[in-house]
């Protein structure tokens, strides 16, 4: 076991519930529900978002008071404390700061690299600014180049680059179709399950 290993994990689907998703269900909008599961193109999949809510005249405070009632998934913060007893562990999200923080405090405050939303002084969701481009790819060869080695999981679209790129990598409660896809990775369902591959590739 290397001290040079960091755990990358995705937030979203993996640790916490899909924001959008529970914001979808919060607000009535079914149209919300679609998240990088379904797009793989981010910035497209969020310019649609914050059109959906200029149209519906809603802010950065609608989507923190569904937030506020989220909590991570059954098992998700043992199994987080489990990893980071073993190793180094950092969470890149394509969520944005504003939405993020409360759910780190659930989480027992672990690193996380994400991005970050411009509001409007009425509290409209303006626009957003992107870390890097492809940022968990960038930040997982950044650790490389630096004398780490990752390992990495996640469920969507947008992992896939973080997970091909690291030494191992696995999918993590993904849709059928990502699996079908991408037959040479390893997925799993349970948390336990997880941390015995990412223990075993330590």
């Amino acid at each position: 076991m290397s001290d040079l290993n960091i755990v990358c994990l995705d937030l979203e689907g993996v640790l916490v519930p899909e924001i959008w998703i529970a914001f979808s269900e919060a607000s009535g909008i079914p149209e919300l529900r679609r998240t990088t599961r379904d797009e793989p193109d981010y910035d497209k999949l969020m310019r649609w978002r914050l059109g959906i809510l200029r149209e519906h005249g809603l802010g950065l405070k609608d989507i923190q008071a569904t937030i506020a009632k989220i909590d991570p998934m059954p098992g998700a913060k043992a199994f987080l404390d489990a990893l980071r007893e073993r190793t180094q562990v950092m969470i890149l999200s394509d969520t944005f700061t504003q939405f993020a923080k409360p759910l780190m405090e659930k989480l027992g405050w672990p690193t996380l690299l994400c991005n970050t939303l411009e509001i409007g002084a009425d509290g409209a969701i303006t626009g957003y600014r992107i870390r890097t481009e492809k940022s968990k790819l960038s930040t997982v060869r950044a650790l490389q180049s630096v004398g780490f080695e990752t390992i990495a999981a996640g469920d969507s679209y947008n992992d896939l680059a973080m997970i091909q790129a690291s030494k191992a990598g696995f999918l993590f409660r993904s849709t059928e179709q990502i699996k079908k896809d991408h037959p040479e990775l390893q997925a799993f369902e349970r948390y336990e399950d997880l941390l015995a591959a990412i223990t075993a590739a330590l």
